[in-house]
């Protein structure tokens, strides 16, 4: 595929987070017991409990970089993901983003399931930024690259989610961003558009682009990333060489190092 002209170099600073922090508070709803429901005279009890998402995290990302984000279910890394793609307003603390981001946040996001892939790839390209005459031009491309064939054509509500990771990553790589922010949207991919994609997104490094990944396959991560991002309960626990990182990290969950583990945790 040819580059697209990118005026940033390499080591030119293209995410800047710095003391970003994220706190909302959820309600739980209870049940009262017979003692509670009889003392708040039959009303149910609603409390509330404050979550700390995010708390003064600082890292840059740099042009010709693929920074890697891993740590456990819940420990806040699809967060700052939203936050540095604009969804959600930090607390407090600052995001700066020198570029054009695409983001693929998570399978069949902003997608229309009952319109067919064709349309969903106008859709998804139309609010990556691009206009309906470059999705024209680039049209094909994204449909050979999803090697979705005659099922473009049909209603995105039959696509599995190995579909669904296909299209929505044909989409936003072919738009040549300067920034592509990918959350688990490969997880669910086969082994062949797994490595199909990987291979893109090493194009993309190559041509100085910024990418951030967000991901449980260890091995993925080893292979493409120049350093990784270990966050634990919303804060930046170590960052660096991605062997190191995630040798501590798996060390910290104490699961050993098999092929298995690399690849789920």
């Amino acid at each position: 595929m040819p580059s697209v002209s990118n005026s940033h170099k390499s080591g030119d600073i293209a995410v800047s987070v710095r003391d970003l922090s994220l706190t909302y508070t959820t309600a739980i709803d209870r049940k009262p017991t017979l003692k509670s429901r009889a003392k708040s005279l039959g009303r149910g009890t609603k409390q509330t409990r404050v979550v700390n998402a995010l708390s003064h995290v600082n890292l840059d990302v740099e042009y010709g970089h693929v920074l890697g984000v891993i740590g456990a279910n819940g420990a806040g890394k699809s967060t700052m993901m939203r936050v540095i793609a604009g969804i959600l307003p930090p607390t407090e603390g600052r995001v700066e983003v020198f570029g054009k981001v695409s983001t693929l946040l998570a399978l069949g996001v902003g997608f229309n399931p009952a319109m067919s892939g064709r349309k969903n790839v106008y859709l998804g390209g139309l609010a990556a930024g691009m206009s309906r005459g470059e999705i024209d031009d680039h049209f094909e491309e994204i449909a050979d690259f999803s090697e979705l064939g005659d099922a473009i054509d049909a209603p995105m509500r039959t696509y599995s989610s190995g579909m669904y990771a296909r299209l929505a990553f044909s989409v936003a790589a072919t738009t040549r961003p300067d920034i592509l922010i990918v959350d688990e949207a490969l997880s669910t991919g086969d082994a062949k558009f797994k490595e199909k994609s990987l291979n893109r997104m090493k194009e993309l490094r190559g041509d100085d682009r910024a990418l951030i990944l967000v991901s449980h396959a260890m091995l993925t991560l080893r292979d493409i990333c120049n350093d990784v991002a270990w966050i634990h309960k919303g804060k930046l626990v170590k960052r660096g060489n991605p062997d190191e990182v995630i040798d501590a990290y798996q060390e910290f969950l104490q699961v050993g190092k098999s092929a298995a583990i690399d690849e789920d945790v």
